[in-house]
């Protein structure tokens, strides 16, 4: 059991290095020498943890996903009494990605995005991270219109899917947006707040 529990440290020690460099020069400049030398392991040590670069690159855009997600989580434990619709607004926050301290982590998850563009075993992993975020945000939202009581069909949206959905590429689109200084993180900020409550002051109507 202990060996299995330092493999699983060391794999995690390698990933922060993959993150830390991606962030520097993006996934281009990630090399397995360089990723050695910035997690203080030997090569060696590297290829018995993963045995491709490719996979390594996976296991890295796993470990920001669980990083974001447990972030998410905690948000909600803090505060167990909240409405969905607060914790809706919550978790589209923690995506986002806007906070100073978070600057880093939204540079090298846009590098992974990018590079699922044109890599299959990144953007199958990406494509489910997203599925289940998309999930989580439906659940959210119809959440929030059952708790509206006799409002509900007034106040919340017809369709959590869609909004789900719009929502979630939204948040990614701030994150760039930020990244790129078109938007400030407050600015960024005021849109998502905006857009949620847009959600509930609505009941779109569409064929």
């Amino acid at each position: 059991m202990p060996r299995q529990v330092d493999h699983l440290s060391r794999r995690r020690l390698i990933a922060e290095a993959v993150c830390c460099l991606a962030d520097e020069s993006g996934l281009e400049g990630v090399t397995l020498r360089d990723v050695a030398a910035r997690a203080q392991v030997s090569m060696g040590a590297v290829q018995r943890c993963f045995r491709t670069k490719e996979e390594m690159l996976v296991f890295a855009l796993g470990h920001i996903g669980e990083q974001i997600a447990e972030r998410v989580r905690a948000r909600v434990v803090r505060s167990p009494a909240q409405s969905a619709r607060t914790a809706l607004g919550h978790a589209a926050t923690e995506i986002s990605l806007l906070r100073e301290e978070h600057r880093a982590q939204a540079r090298v998850w846009l590098a992974f995005v990018a590079q699922a563009a044109v890599s299959e075993a990144l953007a199958v992993p990406l494509k489910a991270n997203y599925a289940a975020l998309q999930e989580a945000f439906i659940q959210l939202i119809s959440e929030a219109g059952e708790d509206g009581g006799e409002d509900a069909d007034r106040a919340a949206p017809r369709d959590p899917r869609r909004e789900a959905r719009t929502l979630l590429a939204l948040a990614d689109g701030l994150t760039a947006h930020v990244l790129i200084g078109h938007l400030t993180p407050q600015e960024a900020q005021d849109v998502l707040h905006t857009h949620l409550t847009g959600l509930w002051e609505r009941a779109p109507v569409r064929p």
